[in-house]
């Protein structure tokens, strides 16, 4: 388990629009690291949050349709 997962998700969702879709509606941090994890990702919240943190970046989402700003182009 690693930062570096949560960031290689990241940039996964930054690459596609479907993954990024799905991951932008899921609501909890604990369901979004679930999703992640059953996917292949391997990272805890906590972890999730150190990448969020170092990045500058929120788990907040906005706008309709729901979005995020946790994507790396």
């Amino acid at each position: 388990m690693s930062k570096k997962e949560a960031e290689r998700l990241f940039v996964a969702g930054g690459e596609n629009k479907d993954l990024r879709l799905k991951y932008d509606f899921i609501e909890t941090k604990e369901e979004f690291v679930a999703t992640a994890n059953a996917e292949g990702y391997d990272f805890t919240l906590d972890e999730l949050d150190a990448a969020l943190k170092d990045s500058g970046d929120s788990f907040e989402s906005f706008g309709n349709p729901r979005k995020r700003d946790i994507w790396w182009f």
